[in-house]
C-alpha cells in the first residue's frame, strides 16, 4: 500500500511541474524566420536572415514566467540576397563563420507584460562573445492546426551592438546597431 501511495504522490507531483507544454520550432515548414537589418554607411539599410536555425521552448498560458526558450542559429546561413556579399558576411571582417559557426540563445527570465507582451531576456552567444539581450516579443496565437497538432506562435524584436560582441564596425558610424526580428512558431510535442 504505502509503494501504490508513494507511487501516486510521486506521479502527481510530476503532472503538477510538467504542465507547461514543449514546442520544436518550426523551421522546416518555413513558419519561422530570424531577419536582420542594418544601416548601410548609414545611406539605406542592408536587410537578410539566417536561413537555418533549430529550436524549441516551453510555454503555458498560465504560467508564462516560467516559458523558457533556446535557439541554435547556423551563421554560416547568412543570406542578404548578394553571394558576394554574404561571403563577406561570413568572413573575419563580421561573423567569422568558419570559426564561430553557432549563435545561440537560452532565455534566463520570461516576464509577462499582459495583453499578450512578453520581456524576453537571455543570453546570446555569438561571435564568441556572450551577452545578456532583451527582446521585446509578443505572442500572437495558439490553437489546432489542419494536421492534428497544437502551435503557438510568436514574433519579437530585440538591436544587438555590434562592439558587444566583439564584431568589427566596418560600415560607418551609422551602421553600429543590428535590428533583429524574430517570427516563431512552435509546434507541441
Amino acid at each position: 500500500m504505502k509503494k501504490v501511495l508513494f507511487t501516486l504522490l510521486a506521479a502527481s507531483s510530476l503532472a503538477l511541474t510538467a504542465n507547461a507544454a514543449e514546442y520544436k520550432i518550426d523551421n522546416k515548414g518555413a513558419h519561422a524566420s530570424i531577419n536582420f537589418k542594418i544601416q548601410h554607411l548609414g545611406y539605406s539599410w542592408l536587410t537578410g536572415r539566417f536561413n537555418k536555425f533549430s529550436g524549441q521552448f516551453s510555454y503555458d498560458a498560465e504560467k508564462v514566467n516560467e516559458s523558457k526558450i533556446s535557439i541554435n542559429i547556423d551563421t554560416t546561413s547568412i543570406d542578404s540576397n548578394h553571394a558576394e556579399r554574404d561571403k563577406h558576411l561570413r568572413s573575419d571582417d563580421f561573423l567569422s563563420a568558419d570559426k564561430f559557426s553557432t549563435a545561440k540563445f537560452v532565455s534566463t527570465k520570461i516576464t509577462d507584460k499582459g495583453d499578450n507582451k512578453l520581456e524576453v531576456v537571455g543570453d546570446l552567444t555569438l561571435h564568441g562573445k556572450t551577452q545578456s539581450i532583451t527582446i521585446d516579443a509578443q505572442k500572437i496565437g495558439e490553437g489546432k492546426d489542419p494536421w492534428g497538432g497544437y502551435r503557438a506562435g510568436f514574433s519579437g524584436e530585440t538591436v544587438l551592438k555590434l562592439k558587444d560582441f566583439g564584431i568589427p564596425e566596418k560600415l560607418g558610424p551609422k551602421s553600429t546597431e543590428v535590428y533583429m526580428q524574430l517570427h516563431i512558431e512552435g509546434i507541441k510535442q
